[in-house]
């Protein structure tokens, strides 16, 4: 196991103001991931929320994104544009505590609006000013690469060191071996006193060990080891077997 590392704690924990919420039976309240929500706690490098699809996970990361000063769509702070305003109330009643340490840097990243923030930045650099945007981001516009590339050059340009980064399902645009390039980047941040949020399916990414992982479930938000999560034992059962796997999902 690698030693901790001594990184910024810029966000110590997000607490729900379960007094002022209207109907725990309602979107969003009704949800795993806020319903039984009291008080989350992150860890200074790297927090993991994990958990199937419709636990909440990426509406509490928004939440939090929000209530943190960042635009719904994701971008830095300095973001403010919105193509759909679809994100939900919980930011308003989420309390953050923060250390008395101030990021000098942050970035949201939502792998489904990364596009809208790309044409953002573009409508931006079109219009008088300063230097065009794009410079931090590489210098090429984000449309004239992949996906995939466009998140990496967001991780190897934009993102400085000294920040809060939270990233929701940053695996959507990147290769396998693209997400081990981004385990590396991702550890140079938390050594330059970084703090990563990072909403993630994938069992490469979950991999980094100075990290604190959180399952959402119908249970609430649980603290769960790696090699416990559903993530890294699905995959290992299915690389180790994946004949005998593929022989019994077509046998219907």
């Amino acid at each position: 196991m690698m030693r901790s590392i001594d990184a910024e704690h810029y966000l110590l924990e997000a607490c729900l103001q379960r007094d002022k919420v209207p109907s725990f039976g309602k979107y969003p309240f009704s949800i795993p991931a806020v319903r039984n929500l009291e008080t989350l706690t992150f860890h200074p490098a790297v927090t993991f929320l994990v958990g199937e699809n419709g636990a909440g996970k990426s509406t509490l990361l928004e939440a939090i994104a929000v209530a943190f000063g960042f635009n719904p769509e994701g971008g830095s702070k300095n973001f403010n544009f919105s193509t759909r305003d679809s994100h939900s109330q919980l930011a308003g009643f989420l309390k953050l505590i923060k250390s008395i340490k101030r990021p000098k840097d942050g970035y949201f990243l939502r792998a489904e609006s990364f596009y809208n923030v790309a044409t953002e930045i573009d409508r931006l650099d079109e219009g008088p000013g300063g230097a065009p945007i794009k410079k931090s981001y590489g210098g090429d516009s984000l449309h004239e690469q992949s996906h995939g590339e466009s998140f990496f050059t967001l991780l190897l340009n934009r993102f400085r060191g000294k920040g809060l980064y939270i990233l929701d399902e940053p695996e959507a645009a990147l290769s396998p071996t693209r997400q081990m390039a981004m385990i590396a980047r991702m550890h140079e941040l938390v050594q330059d006193r970084s703090q990563f949020i990072i909403a993630t399916h994938s069992p490469i990414i979950m991999a980094y060990p100075v990290a604190q992982i959180y399952l959402i479930d119908t249970k609430g938000i649980t603290p769960i080891s790696y090699t416990d999560t559903e993530h890294f034992t699905v995959t290992r059962d299915f690389l180790n077997k994946h004949e005998k796997f593929i022989k019994e999902l077509l046998s219907n």
